[in-house]
């Protein structure tokens, strides 16, 4: 009797149906970790999008304010569509902006990563986010900005929100593949973190901004 591996199956079938996947988010909650594994799964072109501006020289310079790289979106645009569209592979492309730079019309899914603000803060504060940096970025968590734009701009059939809170980036991965694959469901609403932090008698510290 012949038995086939069923993961290994779907992913062979995904190589071969060309998908357009963005992986977006607020910093910290572990979109490239989670973008280079999906490509590996795939076979898939990764495309981050802060080493992609950086080698095509796509930068207009620096906000000292907010200790970041401010991007010209719109020649941006055109490098990511041009590689987009010059790629026989599935292309996975990871970015906090990433809504604002690739065309609606390329995108197949759009994937927005959520952290428990709690857990996120530990991520940020060991990634070196601290003043300013840190409680604009824990607001836009907590007050679903990466979510909303995605919404904005892709609308509701295309966009999906993972909790990734606690989860291990295999199991990251794992879920989008099934959600990719049809095995399960996309969901938008699946988390309230301005409603728990205010349950616990934390959103006086975390919302600060």
């Amino acid at each position: 009797m012949c038995t086939i591996n069923v993961l290994e199956g779907v992913v062979w079938l995904m190589r071969m149906a060309r998908q357009v996947v963005l992986i977006t988010g607020t910093p910290c909650v572990g979109k490239t970790s989670v973008a280079r594994l999906l490509s590996e799964r795939l076979n898939a072109l990764h495309v981050n999008l802060t080493e992609l501006a950086m080698r095509e020289n796509l930068v207009l310079g620096r906000d000292e304010k907010r200790d970041t790289v401010v991007v010209d979106e719109r020649r941006m645009k055109k490098v990511i569509s041009r590689i987009v569209e010059g790629s026989e592979q599935t292309v996975i492309v990871d970015g906090h902006y990433a809504a604002s730079v690739v065309p609606k019309k390329l995108a197949t899914h759009v994937f927005v990563l959520r952290r428990n603000p709690v857990e996120l803060r530990g991520f940020m504060e060991k990634a070196g986010f601290v003043g300013n940096k840190l409680w604009e970025n824990l607001a836009a968590e907590i007050l679903d900005v990466c979510l909303v734009e995605a919404l904005r701009v892709y609308g509701s059939e295309k966009v999906c929100e993972i909790d990734v809170s606690g989860k291990s980036v295999n199991d990251v991965v794992t879920e989008i593949i099934e959600v990719l694959n049809g095995s399960r469901k996309c969901y938008v609403g699946v988390v309230d973190w301005l409603g728990k932090l205010e349950r616990e008698g934390l959103l006086e510290e975390y919302l600060r901004i």
